[in-house]
């Protein structure tokens, strides 16, 4: 079953002899629970692609069906919720609100949407991902580390349709760079999460089980990582 996909993906800046093509016509499906990587050159088109994705920017031409809505068609307000409820986010610079403590920034989406939180997914998520004795703290009594888990948590408390990652682990050590890839991996594994990571890391990439390769704004390659 696919959880997302995109039909003749295009977004283009500019006009005339200024014009740029970020994405030319991709066309990409992932199925539930599939943990899949997109690599490539800087200019190659992935942050627009995850942007697409994420419904922070809108294509200029093309559909984005997630869980069969097609989100290129929402109005703003529209796409905001369901941004929220429907897709989580994981950046390189974490984006945790500095005066919230940790339990307060994980459950923001489902604060944000007036919701009562399912204290036992919360238990379960901050549990795996080691938090449970950080929940009182504030992002600046954290490391590097510890920060991304509490991103990850926050995206994944919703349980979201797709987890997009845009390179995680770019600004953290080795250490805490295998241990946030292994986190996402549980992630996927533990509850079929299904997963988008952005990196330009092979070794990072190895890590999922499809491999997209964009060179141009266009998909070169795609594959099965055994």
């Amino acid at each position: 079953m696919n959880i997302l996909e995109c039909k003749n993906l295009t977004k283009t800046y500019g006009s005339g002899s200024n014009k740029v093509i970020a994405l030319d016509g991709v066309n990409l499906a992932l199925e539930k629970g599939s943990f899949t990587a997109v690599v490539g050159a800087s200019g190659s088109g992935k942050s627009t692609l995850l942007h697409m994705l994420g419904g922070v920017d809108r294509p200029t031409k093309g559909n984005i069906y997630i869980e069969d809505t097609d989100i290129s068609t929402l109005s703003l307000e529209q796409l905001a919720v369901f941004r929220r409820r429907k897709v989580g986010l994981v950046y390189q610079f974490y984006n945790l609100i500095p005066t919230l403590n940790v339990r307060k920034n994980i459950l923001l989406p489902i604060l944000l949407d007036g919701q009562k939180p399912d204290e036992d997914r919360f238990e379960k998520i901050t549990s795996a991902l080691g938090l449970t004795d950080r929940l009182k703290h504030l992002p600046k009594e954290l490391s590097g580390g510890q920060q991304q888990r509490v991103a990850i948590a926050r995206s994944l408390i919703y349980q979201p349709a797709i987890l997009l990652a845009d390179e995680p682990t770019g600004n953290l050590d080795r250490k805490n760079s295998q241990e946030t890839m292994e986190l996402l991996k549980f992630s996927n594994q533990q509850y079929q999460q299904t997963i988008l990571l952005i990196t330009h890391d092979e070794k990072i990439a190895l890590m999922a089980d499809r491999i997209l390769t964009l060179e141009d704004g266009k998909i070169i390659r795609d594959e099965v990582v055994s």
